[in-house]
């Protein structure tokens, strides 16, 4: 039976790189409706986990369901948007260009490209080419292609990465918006004060999920200020105290905001 309330449900996922293990024996559950932040330094497992859910990494054991479909449906394809750390779009072509390029893969009609052009705040640049916008607006644009198929869960993969403060904040905002109106968005980062923006955030250290918790619920737990300080706090008690291989978030929930969690 489908858990209409659930937007994502990993099940003992297992990936493998080689004969390295990068997720073992992973299980959560993500609501739907939530701003879920997952937080980590670089290698820890974050991307991995996020090409699984959106379909595009090969598991070695698990299983990944999606509004209750197995990840990578083809009845998915505008249900879910994702956003590589990578920008993903053509240099060569205009920022329009690219937005309706992409929206005919999806099969939206033309009226969403100026719908995603208006979100973005991209409308002023739509006529220039990708390869001469700056860094943040080349973000941008692959936020919108994102968003082409008004999915029901967005995947973003480090989407402020590079960007100051004040860009950062505007994504952010937009983020907010759009959950809101019922996406679900699940944002990775290694920017540790960006936690406090998410109502639930996943803390990730060498692919284990080491803590689940509301920013606030975080803070109390760890008797810190910041979700930096917190983090450490978590990995000096891991450290201090060595104890079996921990459970890898096995039966962890991720509530969405309507169940009293976190902002």
């Amino acid at each position: 039976m489908v858990n209409k309330s659930m937007a994502v449900e990993v099940d003992g996922l297992t990936v493998r790189r080689g004969k390295s293990t990068v997720l073992e024996d992973l299980t959560l559950d993500v609501h739907a409706g939530a701003v879920v932040g997952l937080l980590g330094p670089s290698g820890c497992g974050k991307s991995t986990l996020m090409r699984s859910i959106v379909g595009t990494q090969v598991v070695h054991a698990g299983s990944i369901r999606v509004f209750g479909e197995p990840a990578g449906s083809a009845s998915l394809r505008r249900r879910v948007g994702y956003m590589t750390q990578s920008v993903s779009v053509y240099d060569d072509l205009t920022v329009r260009q690219n937005l309706d390029y992409f929206r005919k893969v999806l099969g939206a009609g033309p009226e969403v490209v100026d719908r995603v052009l208006d979100l973005t705040d991209l409308s002023g640049t739509a006529a220039q080419l990708v390869e001469n916008l700056s860094g943040g607006q080349r973000s941008r644009v692959s936020l919108a292609v994102a968003l082409l198929g008004e999915p029901d869960l967005l995947v973003l993969d480090e989407p402020t990465v590079g960007l100051d403060p004040v860009l950062r904040a505007d994504l952010w905002a937009l983020f907010r918006r759009l959950a809101a109106d019922g996406a679900t968005l699940l944002v990775s980062s290694h920017v540790m004060d960006e936690a406090t923006r998410c109502d639930r955030l996943l803390l990730m250290r060498e692919g284990d999920i080491i803590a689940d918790d509301s920013p606030n619920g975080l803070l109390e737990a760890t008797g810190t200020e910041t979700a930096e300080e917190a983090f450490l706090a978590l990995i000096a008690g891991q450290d201090r105290a060595p104890s079996p291989r921990p459970a890898h978030g096995r039966h962890r929930q991720v509530p969405g905001a309507s169940e009293g969690s976190g902002q």
